[in-house]
């Protein structure tokens, strides 16, 4: 049933993995929606599997518009469930900054125990791309800008490399056995500092259902060709947070991507930096929004 009641027995009814794939929530976060906040009741088959009805797939799409206007996903259920001739009321302020501060004090702190709590319960709670967009890309921007001129910024930047390498890590292997799309290698540029945009982006791309192959360290362009040729890859995903030399991205980027087999794209803040450089090349440049950055890429692919 659902927070409104019972269906008609012919009702299509459709399993946690496809309620998933139609709305891009991973069911996890669908059933912490529901036991810890009643935001959806799907029915139940005898030996307990959830069955979702056509209208629990709008509530989910329901709930996303809410929480993509900054609404806590506590706050979301007493919204959605005013009378629909009621006039939408304007989103109280969400808990992202709140939780922006909570995960830079982690890191400066190098509290590993307060980025799991962090990490775990954002993305139990919200999909990947919202996590993405309201914590994890702020906070790196933020950090990296405090790191320039910081004591101690190499050893907070590779204690959350190191975290976000574990924990992604595992997210991405057991992804990786479930996933049915393209294979998509990910690799990041010689100038980059460290890993933490290589982390997210492939984070991003695992949600947007691709299988993933990650170097984490460059690999020299000569050997991209055999890498997509042996891996049979769809598309080679470089990353950077960096602005990278000029003639890496003026003249080494556009004779690789006439050389392989695949479509190249570039994201990061790498993207955005060099976005003049690269125009009249075979580059695809996907920007430093690592969401949107695979919407582009998705279309890149389909229509090489």
């Amino acid at each position: 049933m659902t927070a409104k009641g019972g269906h008609p027995a012919d009702t299509p009814l459709y399993p946690i993995r496809e309620v998933s794939r139609i709305t891009g929530v991973n069911s996890v976060t669908l059933r912490a929606w529901e036991r810890r906040y009643g935001l959806i009741r799907p029915q139940r088959t005898p030996k307990g599997h959830r069955l979702y009805a056509r209208e629990d797939i709008e509530r989910v799409e329901r709930i996303l518009q809410w929480l993509s206007r900054g609404v806590p996903v506590s706050q979301v259920k007493e919204l959605i469930d005013q009378p629909a001739s009621a006039p939408p009321p304007e989103p109280a302020s969400g808990d992202w900054p709140s939780q922006q501060r909570q995960l830079v004090a982690a890191v400066e702190a190098l509290d590993r125990g307060q980025m799991e709590t962090l990490f775990t319960q954002s993305l139990a709670l919200y999909p990947v791309t919202t996590c993405l967009t309201e914590l994890w890309q702020p906070v790196t921007r933020e950090l990296e800008e405090r790191w320039r001129d910081q004591l101690g910024a190499s050893l907070q930047r590779r204690c959350l490399e190191s975290f976000l390498r574990t924990r992604i890590g595992i997210r991405l292997y057991h992804a990786n056995q479930l996933a049915r799309g393209p294979l998509l290698l990910i690799v990041p540029l010689p100038d980059d500092p460290g890993t933490l945009w290589l982390l997210l982006a492939a984070l991003a791309a695992s949600d947007a259902g691709y299988r993933i192959q990650l170097l984490d360290s460059a690999l020299p362009f000569s050997e991209l060709p055999l890498a997509v040729e042996r891996l049979q890859a769809a598309a080679v995903l470089l990353v950077s947070g960096r602005a990278e030399r000029a003639d890496l991205i003026r003249r080494q980027l556009p004779r690789l991507a006439e050389q392989l087999d695949a479509p190249l794209g570039l994201c990061g803040p790498v993207a955005r930096i060099r976005d003049g450089d690269l125009a009249d090349s075979l580059v695809e440049l996907l920007g430093d929004d690592l969401p949107q950055a695979m919407a582009r890429l998705r279309s890149l692919i389909q229509d090489a």
